[in-house]
């Protein structure tokens, strides 16, 4: 890989059953990161796939000499982030769904953090794909909002962009969803500024999402779980 002080960004994006459209994905973000002068690697983290992601990956890596894979036997996308950020080498590091992130939207979000390289950067979503989705990510981030004070929305919002100069923020523990909290109460409790960017374009590439009601109760369960955990640590 490139050295630290040559790259500007690393750019992780976990692939899960990702093999039917995961070449296009990649395919147009370097197409689009061709008109940006800041030099960057993609970091494929197989999460623990059981079709063909794997394959596809490794001949994406030869394909292109600033896409890097790897690969990982225990799922999570907490663990797909942390993964990413143990080899990144950028001094300016995004993590994103790349299942549902356009080119264009993380480009942006990438170009927000290179003028604001003192700052996090995160997406708002500003639409869903149905009334569920909606509804369930309002009752999230107002259980969030009130059980940690977090002045943020959408806390599952990616991209997310950050400075290597925000040292807590490597050190994220969770191998879950909940990891996006938990980078949200970080931020929070280290005085790290964020800036909200507003996207609207949140269509699936391909796949099938995971979430559903039995990942969205144990999100809320889980949240409350960690309020608890930080309550007996201030005890």
């Amino acid at each position: 890989m490139t050295n630290k002080r040559e790259m500007d960004f690393s750019i992780i994006l976990p692939v899960y059953n990702q093999a039917d459209h995961i070449t296009q994905v990649i395919d147009e973000y370097v197409q689009t990161f061709e008109n940006i002068k800041y030099s960057h690697e993609f970091i494929l983290v197989i999460n623990n796939s059981n079709d063909r992601s794997i394959h596809v990956c490794e001949q994406l890596t030869t394909k292109y000499n600033n896409v890097h894979s790897v690969n990982l036997e225990s799922g999570g996308w907490g663990n797909a982030v942390k993964a990413g950020l143990r080899i990144a080498q950028g001094r300016m590091v995004c993590y994103t769904n790349s299942a549902r992130t356009s080119p264009e939207n993380l480009a942006l979000l990438v170009l927000y953090g290179a003028v604001n390289e003192d700052r996090v950067i995160k997406a708002n979503r500003k639409n869903r794909e149905s009334v569920f989705r909606r509804l369930g990510s309002l009752v999230y981030n107002l259980e969030c909002r009130a059980l940690f004070d977090v002045p943020f929305w959408d806390i599952n919002g990616t991209p997310k962009v950050f400075p290597r100069s925000f040292p807590k923020l490597f050190d994220l523990a969770r191998n879950d969803d909940l990891i996006d909290l938990e980078f949200s109460i970080i931020c929070k409790q280290n005085d790290y500024p964020m800036i909200e960017v507003p996207i609207f374009s949140q269509r699936r590439h391909g796949g099938k999402s995971t979430t559903n009601i039995s990942s969205a109760i144990r999100m809320y369960l889980g949240a409350f779980l960690m309020w608890l955990d930080i309550l007996k640590g201030e005890a």
